[in-house]
């Protein structure tokens, strides 16, 4: 399954892969925001998206609401990674059509289940 992984900070990005590596999954690909995540889903489709909230100049939240909003996407799985104190959003994302929030840190075996 692919899996886009969506992320502004490149150590996220490659602990994040590392612990899908790990877990089984090969196929992944990277982008830095919103707006290139949007631009990969034109060339390959997902089996799973996998977001950080917090980026320029598109953040989670509205690529959530562009995939959601996209009768081609909108059935795409999305993991959406916060902080602790971005928790409260939870509701507002969950309203949006969000699979599953995952609070940082976290560990492997938190993202499996999430992704099960």
């Amino acid at each position: 399954m692919p899996i886009l992984l969506v992320d502004d900070c490149q150590s996220v990005l490659d602990v994040v892969r590392a612990i899908l590596e790990r877990i089984g999954f090969n196929q992944i690909d990277e982008a830095a925001d919103g707006v290139s995540a949007l631009k990969r889903f034109k060339t390959r489709k997902y089996g799973l998206v996998i977001s950080d909230w917090n980026m320029r100049p598109m953040d989670g939240y509205e690529l959530l609401r562009q995939i959601r909003g996209d009768e081609l996407l909108c059935t795409t799985p999305f993991i959406m990674m916060t902080t602790e104190g971005q928790a409260s959003l939870l509701v507002k994302a969950k309203q949006a059509g969000l699979n599953h929030l995952i609070i940082k840190p976290f560990t492997p075996s938190v993202l499996r289940k999430r992704i099960e």
